[in-house]
């Protein structure tokens, strides 16, 4: 799988692409990640990316010159996803995560200041992500997030494929809980079936955790009934 970002700040992808998951999934060419930088595509001498809204207003907007510059020069005629980082997109999930993991490639463009020129969102993007409901000063975290989310999925990158289909909100539910040694600390005790040898008997505690885990703590995804 290829990403390609295009940011204003590329330097904010050095430190968390390089270490952990996906900094092992680069080395082992499952995942390529190329960042860049959409100044390199400002006009003029200053390479300006931004201006003034249209009607007023604070804070300035992407223009669309420069954005359409940079996703065309990428993608050339292939069909890649370009995806916009905006908080006005649909919600990232855990299933969408898992629908970005089937491309081979896609593009993320990070929006920033007041958001882009609306003919970006019209012409150039064919679909829009946020990864919660609330207001970034940029779309780079995002992007990281996005990234981390889809390429954990591309098979391989993780160590066994039950870690995949363990995690929470991958089956509609949360995950069941988690122990590990030692069987006794500080007087709490690990729950004697997932001791027992009784895979049958641990799969079904699993699935019944799962369920009262969701039920107290986001009722909303068993009201969705596709779990």
């Amino acid at each position: 799988m290829r990403i390609d970002i295009v940011t204003l700040f590329p330097n904010m992808f050095s430190g968390p692409f390089d270490e952990s998951i996906i900094r092992r999934a680069r080395d082992r060419k499952f995942a390529e990640i190329v960042i860049h930088n959409l100044r390199d595509y400002g006009l003029g001498r200053h390479r300006v990316v931004d201006d003034y809204p249209h009607g007023g207003g604070s804070g300035m907007v992407l223009m669309p010159e420069p954005l359409f510059s940079a996703v065309e020069a990428i993608k050339g005629e292939s069909p890649i996803p370009v995806i916009l980082l905006t908080p006005q997109g649909r919600l990232f999930t855990q299933q969408v995560a898992e629908q970005l993991a089937a491309y081979s490639r896609f593009i993320l463009v990070c929006g920033h200041y007041e958001g882009v020129d609306e003919r970006v969102r019209e012409y150039l993007a064919t679909d829009e992500i946020s990864i919660g409901d609330y207001v970034l000063t940029g779309g780079e975290p995002a992007a990281m997030v996005v990234c981390d989310a889809v390429i954990r999925l591309i098979p391989g990158v993780l160590g066994s494929p039950e870690s995949v289909r363990d995690d929470s909100h991958s089956g509609g539910l949360l995950e069941y809980p988690q122990y590990t040694r030692p069987q006794i600390f500080r007087g709490w005790e690990v729950p004697p079936v997932l001791l027992s040898g009784n895979h049958a008997e641990i799969a079904r505690w699993r699935r019944e955790q799962a369920v009262l885990r969701t039920l107290a703590r986001r009722p909303d995804l068993l009201e969705k009934g596709d779990w």
